[in-house]
């Protein structure tokens, strides 16, 4: 039995400690953070877990970031952006998803749409200050 509830009690923690941020995290940031708290958690229970949840539609992927995979507790409709200079993912709040945009995709596809991701690329406000102060 005790096994059974410290096997919960990681993967708890794990879904906890994703939806309690916003910064859109690795597993090895998740493991890093739950890692003084639970002394005895792995990294790969951290990233079964996370393939878990990913699994039962409880957490989505944003995809490979900077070399790292990056993981969203929030799965309801809603857009990123993700700077390819440091490699931050922030949640674009006010931007919607345009219900159009699903259904011409379902159009062109012949099948339904059941959920989108939109994220926009480009360089954050602290990458361009930092080219600027380079540039001689």
């Amino acid at each position: 039995m005790e096994r059974t509830a410290k096997h919960f009690r990681k993967r708890d923690a794990i879904l906890s400690c994703l939806r309690g941020t916003t910064d859109h995290p690795s597993a090895e940031w998740i493991y890093n953070r739950l890692k003084p708290e639970i002394p005895d958690i792995s990294l790969g229970t951290v990233y079964r877990n996370l393939a878990l949840f990913k699994e039962q539609g409880i957490i989505a992927s944003l995809g490979t970031v900077k070399g790292a995979e990056r993981f969203d507790g929030n799965t309801a409709p809603h857009v990123h952006y993700i700077c390819t200079g440091c490699g931050r993912v922030v949640d674009l709040a006010g931007m919607q998803i345009p219900e159009e945009l699903n259904e011409a995709a379902s159009g062109l596809s012949g099948g339904r749409v059941d959920s989108c991701q939109l994220c926009f690329y480009g360089t954050c406000r602290m990458c361009q200050s930092d080219e600027k102060e380079e540039t001689p």
